[in-house]
């Protein structure tokens, strides 16, 4: 049986990380040995899980890139999605805006190379442009195994764009790979995945470069 106080701990760690945890770092930082964390972090799951007695969780554990996280349960990505999409949540944030025009510039870009080039984690925004249908995970990077980014048909509709050759010239004023490369942004797995291309969102311009300047403001 393993005490509620190691159970909270636990919790709290995987509640606030934002990338998988191992095991082992778990059981570094809370002072356990590994099978009272792996015991552990099965008994939550199963907390989570539920069972004739108890409710299920909108919530669960996943062992993803060989450590733990938690996850909104998939069963209700319609939910989360409808929330992401809709209402005032339906307007791209300023940091969602600035992670796009990342992507779409140098495309296709893995997620360590994009929160370089803007200096703050993107996970969160990576997340809502994937379930806005804007951007799609293309390939994975030679180097580092990282999953890359790239724009959609989505996007090229939204921008009233036929290829992403309209883009404004602006990718000279964006760091250089080399340059991203020195600030050694670390790889970061993917926490949502795309059920398909959704409608567009946002409004249609078929000026892209005034529509740039509107979404932008």
């Amino acid at each position: 049986m393993i005490d509620d106080e190691i159970l909270a701990g636990i919790e709290a760690v995987l509640m606030i990380t934002d990338s998988a945890v191992t095991a082992e770092d778990l059981a570094g930082s809370l002072g356990l040995d590994e099978d009272t964390v792996l015991e552990a972090i099965q008994t939550l799951k199963a907390d989570y899980d539920g069972d004739e007695h108890h409710r299920q969780r909108g919530f669960e554990i996943r062992h993803v890139a060989g450590g733990f996280r938690i996850f909104s349960r998939g069963d209700y990505h319609e939910v989360v999605k409808d929330f992401l999409t809709a209402g005032q949540s339906a307007k791209l944030s300023q940091a969602a805006l600035e992670t796009l025009a990342v992507i779409a510039y140098r495309q296709p870009i893995s997620r360590p190379r994009i929160a370089a080039i803007r200096g703050v984690s993107v996970d969160g925004v990576i997340r809502t442009l994937l379930l806005r249908g804007l951007i799609v995970e293309a390939g994975k990077e030679a180097s580092t195994s990282a999953l890359l980014y790239a724009t959609t048909r989505t996007f090229l509709d939204t921008m009233g764009m036929n290829a992403i050759d309209d883009l404004p010239d602006i990718a000279p004023y964006l760091p250089e790979d080399a340059d991203v490369a020195e600030l050694g942004a670390e790889d970061t797995e993917v926490l949502a995945e795309i059920d398909g291309a959704l409608d567009d969102d946002l409004d249609d311009d078929s000026d892209s470069a005034a529509e740039m300047s509107r979404v932008a403001d």
